[in-house]
C-alpha cells in the first residue's frame, strides 16, 4: 500500500456565511455514498452547523466553541485530529468546516507543521463555497472572502439559479482575476458530484504536475502562450472564448513565472526561503516545478504563507521540456521584485 493511501485525507471546507457550506456538508453526511466521514465543525457563536441541522448522520460532530481560529483552534485542531486518529478505521476522511469569517491558512498550516498530524493525515484540498448572488459584493467589502477564493483548490460557485448568465460570467471573471488555478463548479444547492470535492490530492507534491490554470486546458490553440524575453506569460490577455471579461484585482493577484531550462539550486533555495519569510504574510499559496541544474529529477514545492514543503519527485521524462515554473497567489505582490529574484536563479 502506498504511503499516500494510508494517510487519512482531510478536506478543508470554507466559504462565506450563507454561501451553502451547510447544504454541502449535509449532502456529504446524508447521501448514500458508502463512505464515512468525521466532521470537525469550527463553531463561531451561532454560525455553522448545529446538531439539529446535521440530520440522520451517525458521525460524531466535534464543535469547537471558540471564535479565535489563529492560535487556540490550531492547538485544539491537533488534539482533535489526534483523538480522531485513535478511532482510525471507523471513517475514510475528515472534513473540517472553518467559519465564514476565518482565514483557512492556519488550519492548512497545521498539516505542514505538526509531525504527529503529518504522519497520519494529509491535507487533500481546500474547497470554497461561494455565493454567485453576493460574491461580487463580498469581494468589494470583505477581505476574507478574497482570501477564501485565493486559497481554494476547488471553488463551488453556488446559487447559479438566482442570477442571470451575464451576472454569472461577471462573478466568474472576478474569481479568475484572483485565482485562475482552482477547479470551478457552478451549482445550485451545492449539487456537485462528491468526487469533485473529495479525493482531489491537491496538496500531493507529485500531483502538482502542471501548474497551468484549469481553464487554459480547454483552449488548445492558445496553449503555446507567447513568452516575451522576460519570461512573462501572456495568457491573461485572451478571454479564451468563454466570454469572460478580464478583471484585474487591485489587492489580490496570481503571478506565474517561468524560466526555459534550469535554475541553480544554490541560488533558488536561499531566494525562495528569503522571499517567503519576508513576504510570507502577503503570499497565500505558492507552488512550483523546477529543473535543477545537473539533477535528473523534478523539484516540486508548495507553500502556505511562510511554510514551505518541497522535494525531488519523478525524473524528467525523455522529450519532456526541462523548464522551471512557479506560481504565487497573494495580496499586493511585488511583481517586479519577484520576477527579478526568480530570473536571477537561472542556471
Amino acid at each position: 500500500m502506498s504511503e499516500v493511501s494510508e494517510k487519512i485525507p482531510v478536506t478543508l471546507l470554507t466559504g462565506y456565511l450563507g454561501a451553502g457550506k451547510t447544504t454541502l456538508l449535509n449532502r456529504i453526511l446524508t447521501e448514500d455514498h458508502g463512505h464515512k466521514f468525521a466532521v470537525i465543525v469550527n463553531e463561531f457563536g451561532e454560525i455553522g452547523i448545529d446538531n439539529d441541522l446535521v440530520i440522520g448522520a451517525d458521525e460524531e460532530v466535534f464543535e469547537m466553541n471558540n471564535g479565535c481560529i489563529c492560535c487556540t483552534v490550531r492547538g485544539d485542531l491537533i488534539r482533535i485530529i489526534e483523538g480522531l486518529m485513535k478511532r482510525k478505521g471507523k471513517f475514510d476522511a475528515i472534513l473540517i468546516e472553518t467559519t465564514g469569517l476565518a482565514d483557512p491558512a492556519p488550519v492548512a498550516q497545521t498539516f505542514f507543521v505538526d509531525q504527529d498530524v503529518q504522519d497520519q493525515a494529509r491535507l487533500d484540498a481546500v474547497v470554497t463555497v461561494a455565493d454567485a448572488k453576493w460574491l461580487a459584493d463580498r469581494l468589494k467589502d470583505a477581505p476574507e472572502a478574497k482570501s477564501q477564493i485565493a486559497f481554494a483548490d476547488v471553488i463551488i460557485l453556488n446559487k447559479q439559479d438566482l442570477v442571470s448568465p451575464e451576472e454569472m460570467r461577471e462573478v466568474e471573471a472576478r474569481i479568475r482575476a484572483i485565482n485562475p488555478y482552482a477547479k470551478l463548479h457552478k451549482t445550485s444547492r451545492c449539487n456537485v458530484p462528491l468526487d469533485a470535492v473529495l479525493g482531489r490530492n491537491a496538496f500531493e507534491l507529485d500531483r502538482i504536475l502542471e501548474i497551468e490554470p484549469d481553464f487554459l486546458e480547454v483552449d488548445e490553440h492558445d496553449h503555446d502562450h507567447d513568452h516575451d524575453h522576460h519570461g512573462h506569460d501572456h495568457h491573461h490577455d485572451h478571454d479564451h472564448g468563454h466570454g469572460l471579461k478580464h478583471y484585474h484585482d487591485e489587492e489580490m493577484q496570481s503571478l506565474a513565472m517561468r524560466i526555459d531550462g534550469d535554475v541553480d539550486p544554490h541560488r533558488f533555495m536561499p531566494w525562495i526561503n528569503h522571499i517567503t519569510q519576508k513576504e510570507g504574510p502577503s503570499i497565500l499559496r505558492s507552488k512550483g516545478i523546477l529543473a535543477f541544474k545537473g539533477e535528473p529529477k523534478r523539484f516540486v514545492f508548495q507553500g502556505v504563507h511562510m511554510i514551505l514543503d518541497g522535494d525531488l519527485q519523478r525524473d524528467w521524462k525523455d522529450g519532456e521540456k526541462r523548464e522551471s515554473k512557479i506560481v504565487f497567489i497573494g495580496r499586493h505582490l511585488k511583481e517586479d521584485e519577484l520576477r527579478e529574484g526568480f530570473m536571477a536563479c537561472k542556471a
